[in-house]
């Protein structure tokens, strides 16, 4: 396909390529992340599973990386701008199942969900000290700092 052809169907440029594409892919990753975690069977093992899949997404994700690499500043700004949809969508999906479990006492839902959202974000783009690839070290993340003041029982993070 020439690049004349795909011109005509974003006639405002790369910038509209660019930020219809990052709106299809943001989609498609929540699409893919809700099947990698359908068979969770609890809260704790949900927040294990995503944070290890969303984040071997956004490493193996090819034109992601490219672009990132070749043209950060016709991306950042893009993620920018839709980063507080993408948290947003995210804390509404995390308050969803935290009614389900037993809160620690004075814990608030809707806060606590919009905290996990915020930091599972941050290790999903920058993992810091933790390997987002190790089920032991993402169960510690987890259930030892994740939840441990969030959930009555958050189990334990050493398995």
């Amino acid at each position: 396909m020439s690049r004349a052809t795909v011109y005509r169907h974003f006639p405002d440029g790369k910038d509209q390529l660019i930020a219809e594409g990052i709106t299809w892919a943001v989609g498609q990753f929540f699409a893919e992340l809700a099947v990698a975690v359908a068979d969770a069977p609890d809260f704790p093992t949900l927040l294990e599973q995503a944070l290890r899949h969303a984040h071997r997404a956004v490493e193996e994700h090819v034109v992601l990386q490219k672009v990132l690499e070749t043209e950060p500043e016709r991306l950042l700004p893009q993620l920018t701008q839709s980063a507080p949809q993408v948290q947003a969508v995210l804390r509404d999906y995390l308050a969803e199942r935290l009614e389900a479990e037993a809160v620690r006492p004075g814990v608030d839902r809707a806060e606590a969900a919009d905290w996990l959202a915020r930091m599972g974000l941050s290790f999903i783009l920058a993992e810091g000290r933790w390997d987002l690839t190790d089920p032991a070290d993402v169960r510690r993340l987890v259930r030892g700092e994740l939840l441990v003041a969030i959930l009555q029982d958050p189990g334990d993070p050493n398995g």
